[in-house]
């Protein structure tokens, strides 16, 4: 009996450790991919308002050209 429970504590404890190292290491895994998302987003935020002033400064620019074709049409 003592030396079954020996035999069964010395596979025991490496295979414990084992899986303690593999969720260790999937917490990480895991930590370094939420990171990336987070940059990724943080870009693509970044991106849009760029876009967006982009979009705002090519409509300015349309409309500053424009009134003259219409005043031009009116007449």
């Amino acid at each position: 009996m003592t030396g079954t429970i020996a035999v069964i504590m010395v596979f025991a404890i490496p295979i414990i450790a084992i899986i303690s190292d593999h969720f260790t290491k999937q917490t990480k895994y895991k930590q370094k991919m939420l990171e990336d998302q987070l940059k990724l987003e943080q870009m693509k935020h970044e991106n849009f308002v760029l876009e967006t002033e982009k979009m705002k400064l090519e409509l300015q620019k349309m409309e500053l050209n424009s009134p003259s074709s219409k005043k031009d049409q009116i007449i």
